[in-house]
């Protein structure tokens, strides 16, 4: 009972990135700019898929779904990350804290990256059999789809905090990293980490190779499918277009295959650090960058929904305008 009040009472204290502070700014900064724009991206491709009924088909469903989940997924970390910048890592983190936000983060990853196969299935129905792509791909199919990906990362994501958080933890409590992730934490357990390390090879499985094989099978038929347009023109924009999704695939299960689809033995805390930054805080904001603003389809709703945006900004501004020019003159300004 002693060693299990001992082990709640820890406050995790983050690794700073430099001992300079000239340099931690630079860092905060730079993370600071990648935030906001993931959030104010993602939050874009949300409305206006949510706003534009021509955009209300599977693929634009998934699309906004999955920049609703790099918004929150982002958050998990980030915050934490910036003030912890901010402060040289004097800010600790209590167990229960460390535990909650990794849940999140496992939780939140894990149905990400499972998203990201389901949009390759959609796009494998849509090129395998386009005349039936609408009776096969549902929109009670795609509810339950884009369900299943949060329930599954969810039954996962607890599985494996419950295993990690039920290990006595002792000695230094410094984490080599800049958020509470699985290897970092497991390295500071003093008890029998096998079950766990079982356990995240199971989920970095079911959520990295499994999606990785569908989105590779997806593109293999895209392809073959871009070889079959006569345009030379039409063949290099929609290659274009492929190497772009490409790029945000790769980035995101190359770098999360980097540190969890090998030993735990041979985890390295500063190249964990440095590969973290790649899909905690660049491929949000690669996203909507590329996996969603380079579709021509949405790049018009954007420009359609951004006049009216603006249109309304110019006239709330002129009331606002108006009502102080009432209040602090004696003259009506029509």
């Amino acid at each position: 009972m002693g060693n299990e009040n001992q082990t709640r009472e820890i406050q995790f204290h983050f690794h700073p990135f430099s001992p300079i502070l000239e340099i931690q700014m630079l860092i905060f900064v730079a993370f600071l700019i990648m935030y906001i724009g993931s959030l104010l991206g993602n939050a874009t491709i949300f409305l206006t898929v949510w706003a534009e009924h021509s955009l209300h088909t599977p693929m634009y469903f998934f699309l906004a779904s999955l920049a609703v989940l790099e918004m929150f997924y982002s958050s998990t970390v980030a915050p934490l990350a910036l003030v912890n910048l901010l402060t040289m890592g004097r800010i600790p983190i209590s167990f229960t804290g460390c535990g909650t936000q990794m849940f999140f983060f496992v939780f939140l990853g894990c149905a990400d990256c499972i998203l990201l196969g389901i949009m390759a299935y959609d796009r494998f129905v849509a090129i395998r059999d386009p005349l039936r792509y609408s009776l096969i791909m549902r929109w009670q199919l795609c509810a339950q789809l884009a369900v299943g990906a949060l329930v599954l990362g969810f039954i996962l994501a607890l599985q494996l905090t419950v295993l990690i958080f039920h290990l006595p933890f002792c000695g230094h409590n410094r984490i080599a990293h800049f958020y509470c992730d699985v290897l970092p934490i497991l390295r500071l357990a003093c008890g029998d980490t096998r079950m766990p390390e079982a356990m995240l090879f199971i989920v970095s499985v079911i959520t990295l190779t499994i999606p990785f094989s569908l989105i590779s099978v997806s593109y293999i038929f895209i392809v073959a499918a871009i070889l079959k347009i006569r345009s030379a023109e039409g063949r290099r924009k929609a290659f274009s277009t492929c190497s772009s999704h490409l790029t945000v695939v790769l980035l995101q299960y190359g770098c999360c295959s980097l540190i969890y689809l090998r030993p735990s033995s041979s985890y390295n805390p500063e190249m964990g650090r440095v590969v973290s930054v790649v899909y905690t805080f660049v491929t949000p904001v690669l996203n909507p960058l590329i996996y969603s603003m380079r579709n021509q389809e949405l790049k018009d709703a954007l420009t359609k929904w951004f006049r009216y945006i603006f249109l309304y900004i110019y006239i709330y501004t002129y009331i606002f305008l108006c009502i102080l020019y009432i209040f602090f003159s004696d003259s009506f300004p029509l």
